[in-house]
């Protein structure tokens, strides 16, 4: 009996997770919601992701081993996530998944784990509360 392909072979492994990352990131400096949470120099943020991303599709644990556990929702306490940041985050990456020509059943599955997270990030509520 084989053992099921991870979701990052199946999605083409680094290449394609290079190819979103490199077209999510313009796109969240230029947002204007998302922005103002990111640093300027993006560059380290892209390959935390990069690592990160890998990882989280089931590829090598390339942010644990530099970084160690991503605990995510720790490290993004310091920003503000509303509802809406998470809606700009889910918008822009919908769009990077286009660029990297992610479609299908494979499109699918990353968009459920990404849409869970992004909700799981919202650290404050709504703004017109």
């Amino acid at each position: 009996m084989s053992e099921p392909i991870a979701l990052y072979e199946r999605m083409g492994g680094d290449p394609t997770i290079r190819k979103i990352v490199q077209s999510f990131y313009p796109r969240v400096q230029k947002d204007p919601l998302l922005a103002p949470l990111f640093p300027e120099d993006i560059e380290e943020t892209m390959e935390k992701q990069r690592r990160f991303l890998t990882q989280f599709f089931g590829g090598p644990p390339l942010y644990s081993q530099v970084y160690g556990h991503p605990r995510l929702r720790a490290r993004h306490m310091p920003f503000p996530i509303t509802p809406r940041h998470a809606e700009a985050w889910l918008r822009n990456m919908d769009v990077a998944l286009d660029d990297a020509n992610i479609t299908g059943l494979i499109r699918e599955e990353m968009w459920s784990r990404l849409s869970f997270t992004a909700a799981h990030m919202v650290n404050r509520p709504p703004e017109d509360q």
